[in-house]
């Protein structure tokens, strides 16, 4: 007798936890394509070893793989469509659940209850090779370490696929500290952590993508295991193992893009000026700028867009030379502040025509943004 809270795989002979089995199909779910072209790209492959049900999925940029215990009297391959599936496990009542692959019909029969489905499948030959994590030599970073670095960066990574090495995250190891670094052009964000214990020493640019997969995996984890290999990235959390492809190509020289003096540095409340540039940047639509006029004693955050209207905010600020108005995409500038993460932010600035600098209280994270020109 199966428990009732159970998924049985007939064909293949191996049963799960229904409330698992759901889970991990709709973690490796998110590696499924949005490619219609190429339908295999839309299936999850279910294998059965010894032991263990893998769930698989990949969209040939990145793969997600999930294992769950369980008892197994026999092993096999089916690949059947990834976000059908997810919906049918997600609804899945708690009485027995039993798949059966009928070979000869190309069909897997979910049966649950009175409730029967019969889905087609797909080849499982078709589906494409993942890359081996067997031979894979993997070392241990701390996981809140590597996504707290990540997080601080992601943002500034391009979504523009005509320049991809500016879609990843320079991702650096280094004895005793992790340095990523991410850029779309208009704005670069560096962020240095120190990290306890050994780290290999890996240089690798990482899919943006990837390493955003890879917060939601391992949120919740200690320790990420990962290796950098010729052509792909491995990270495992959890049961939970990403690949991803490396980005070819010649990462940005970021020392170079940060200027080395500025004409002016003022410190300001963070959360003070976060909030009056969320309240301002409402009114910046349509690519218009939000402003920011330096004046003795204040700044004065302003937007305008036209036919929309236009709004501003002063508050007090350490500013002793003459007035100075530059302005910048709202959403870079918010994003920027967000990730200070102290009480004050030191903002760095040269001319109106020249990259604004952002940091905290101390220098290990730091935010450029290039300015936009203002009419008139």
């Amino acid at each position: 007798m199966i428990d009732s809270d159970t998924v049985t795989l007939e064909l293949l002979r191996t049963s799960v936890p229904r409330e698992s089995f759901s889970e991990r199909v709709s973690v490796v779910a998110r590696a499924l394509s949005a490619r219609a072209s190429v339908l295999v790209l839309g299936g999850m492959r279910l294998t059965t070893t010894e032991g263990t049900l893998e769930l698989a999925a990949t969209d040939m940029e990145l793969s997600l793989r999930a294992s769950l215990d369980a008892d197994v009297s026999g092993t096999g391959t089916v690949v059947v469509p990834g976000r059908l599936l997810v919906d049918i496990a997600r609804a899945l009542p708690d009485s027995d659940v039993a798949l059966e692959h009928l070979a000869d019909e190309s069909v897997l029969m979910i049966t649950s209850g009175s409730a029967k489905y019969r889905i087609h499948t797909y080849s499982s030959e078709d589906f494409p090779h993942l890359p081996e994590l067997e031979s894979v030599e993997l070392q241990q970073a701390d996981a809140e370490a590597l996504l707290g670095t990540v997080a601080r960066v992601g943002r500034s990574a391009s979504r523009d696929e005509s320049r991809p090495v500016l879609t990843g995250i320079l991702a650096r190891f280094e004895p005793g500290k992790l340095v990523m670094a991410a850029t779309d052009s208009y704005r670069l964000a560096v962020k240095e952590t120190e990290v306890a214990g050994p780290l290999p020493e890996l240089e690798a640019i990482i899919p943006a993508r990837a390493l955003q997969e890879l917060t939601r995996i391992a949120g919740g984890s200690e320790t990420v295991e990962l290796a950098v290999q010729e052509n792909h990235v491995v990270f495992g959390a959890d049961g939970v193992w990403l690949t991803s492809r490396r980005i070819d190509g010649q990462f940005p020289n970021y020392r170079q893009l940060l200027p080395e003096q500025f004409e002016h540095e003022l410190e300001l409340p963070r959360d003070e000026l976060l909030d009056v540039v969320r309240r301002i940047g409402l009114l910046a639509q349509r690519n218009s700028p939000i402003r920011l006029r330096f004046a003795a004693g204040e700044l004065t955050v302003s937007s305008r867009t036209q036919d929309v209207g236009e709004a501003s905010e002063t508050l007090p600020a350490p500013w002793v030379a003459d007035a100075m108005e530059i302005g910048f995409n709202a959403e870079f500038l918010r994003d920027g502040l967000e990730s200070i993460e102290s009480s004050t932010v030191r903002v760095k600035l040269i001319s109106p025509l020249r990259p604004a600098v952002l940091q905290g209280e101390t220098a290990d994270y730091t935010y450029l943004i290039m300015p936009i020109r203002l009419a008139g």
